[in-house]
């Protein structure tokens, strides 16, 4: 029990003994911390630990109580001794706060650390999504319009919008039916047409072939007749020579009286017959000549026949590219028609996607233009992100990483990927792209649209809207 006494001495040394010097404090806390070590040695384990809890009191008690020379003891000495007491717990509590805070600090700092070097985030992002543009494709007036058709309404797909008058494209409708009408039977009848030209034309063909070949032989044949009358007319001539001779030579004998005179017109008469015989063969002569020649001439009529008719497969061919043609109107006639009724077709304007329309302009009785924008309609299921991140932000991201988004309308989170990484960054794209080669040139960073595509199953409500802002954060490990 000797080890207790000693500490309840020093105890009571510590709380209340006042000093009347720094100098004497110090000795006393050498001297207490000296037997605090000392009994640590000896054994006492739990002893050390309040010696030293002494200890630190009294250096606490020495800072706090100011030196006095006189008067070693003094109620003020009880007083001060009872708030050191009080502010024991709190002080020590005060470590705990503060250590508490330090932790805290460290976890901050290290949770800081993780998320900047596994995730990447951005404000400078929004929803997106397709502005379906429905506009006119033909000139008209407007009669209709669906009532359902005002801003902020949702429309199915193939929902009637509008409509426009009809009439003027049902009379060209009308006017296309009915030249197609001709133009079908002008095909029919160009095609009826060829075999036609095909035999007509080669019958010709074959017939001053034969019309040629027969005045050739005619006029072989009246070649062949002028060579005989020409022969006929030689031998009539030697008849006549001698006929004349006998008649000169019996004229001689007559006037000599040595020969009856009818012996002598007997000669005579057949010298005369002997001339005209001559002068018909000379007639028939020249017959055969002309027969000849109108024999050449129609050969050569029989061969321009024959030239002619030889064109019968250039007939042929231009009957078959009659009937070509009049096909080829008839496929325009069919191309004017189904444009015709695509027009009348026009004239009902539907819903091309479901969504919710927005910027209607379109009003009845309105004449519109091809091309004039009547509304737009936004469809709520294809909607995608589009994050412009830093080039700094864009090293470790890749196309498949998981996204969560922050969208500040609803204030909560949704799921997604990153669905592409942009091919050039956004002020290449631009009206007017930095020149970086002219001018001063200040280094900015540049930012990267980032293409997110959120899961199917985050918005089944269809709340989400393009042009809400979003804070997306990137796992990029």
């Amino acid at each position: 029990m000797r080890p207790n006494g000693l500490i309840s001495i020093q105890v009571s040394i510590g709380v209340t003994a006042p000093f009347r010097n720094a100098e004497e404090a110090r000795d006393t806390r050498h001297r207490l911390q000296a037997s605090g070590h000392c009994q640590t040695s000896c054994g006492g384990s739990q002893m050390s630990r309040v010696t030293q809890t002494e200890v630190v009191d009294l250096r606490e008690t020495v800072q706090q109580q100011p030196i006095r020379e006189d008067h070693p003891f003094s109620d003020q000495g009880d007083t001060e001794k009872q708030e050191v007491k009080r502010n024991k717990p709190r002080k020590k509590l005060s470590r705990w706060i503060l250590l508490f805070i330090s932790g805290l600090a460290v976890i901050g700092v290290t949770s800081w650390w993780l998320v900047s070097r596994n995730y990447e985030s951005t404000d400078d992002a929004q929803i997106e999504g397709h502005l379906d543009l429905v506009s006119a494709r033909i000139s008209g007036t407007v009669n209709y319009i669906n009532p359902q058709v005002e801003n902020n309404q949702f429309v199915e797909a193939g929902t009637l919008l509008l409509d426009l008058d009809p009439r003027d494209y049902q009379a060209e409708l009308d006017h296309a039916q009915a030249d197609l009408d001709i133009r079908n039977a002008e095909a029919r009848s160009a095609l009826l047409n060829v075999p036609i030209v095909n035999a007509s034309s080669f019958g010709g063909l074959h017939s001053a072939e034969a019309a040629k070949a027969q005045a050739l032989a005619s006029v072989d044949a009246e070649q062949a007749n002028l060579d005989a009358a020409r022969h006929k007319l030689q031998q009539d001539e030697a008849l006549y020579a001698r006929a004349e001779r006998d008649r000169v030579r019996y004229q001689a004998l007559v006037i000599k009286e040595e020969i009856s005179r009818s012996y002598y017109d007997a000669r005579e008469t057949e010298a005369a017959a002997a001339a005209q015989t001559v002068e018909a063969d000379r007639a028939a002569i020249v017959s055969r000549e002309q027969e000849l020649a109108q024999a050449r001439d129609r050969v050569v009529q029989r061969a321009a026949q024959l030239d002619a008719a030889r064109s019968a497969p250039q007939q042929v061919t231009d009957a078959r590219a009659g009937a070509d043609s009049a096909a080829g109107h008839l496929e325009q006639a069919r191309a004017d028609l189904l444009t015709a009724q695509l027009n009348l077709s026009y004239t009902k304007i539907y819903a091309p996607v479901s969504g919710v329309i927005g910027r209607k302009t379109v009003e009845l009785g309105q004449r519109v233009q091809p091309g004039q924008s009547f509304l737009v309609i936004v469809p709520l299921d294809d909607i995608w992100i589009t994050a412009n991140f830093k080039e700094t932000q864009l090293r470790r991201m890749r196309t498949g990483q998981p996204v969560t988004v922050r969208v500040d309308t609803f204030g909560r989170d949704y799921k997604g990927v990153v669905e592409n990484l942009p091919g050039a960054a956004g002020p290449l794209f631009s009206l007017f792209p930095p020149e970086n080669a002219t001018g001063n040139y200040v280094k900015v960073v540049q930012r990267f649209a980032v293409r997110i595509r959120l899961n199917k199953d985050q918005d089944p409500q269809h709340l989400l809207r393009p042009g809400m802002s979003v804070e997306p954060t990137v796992c990029v490990r």
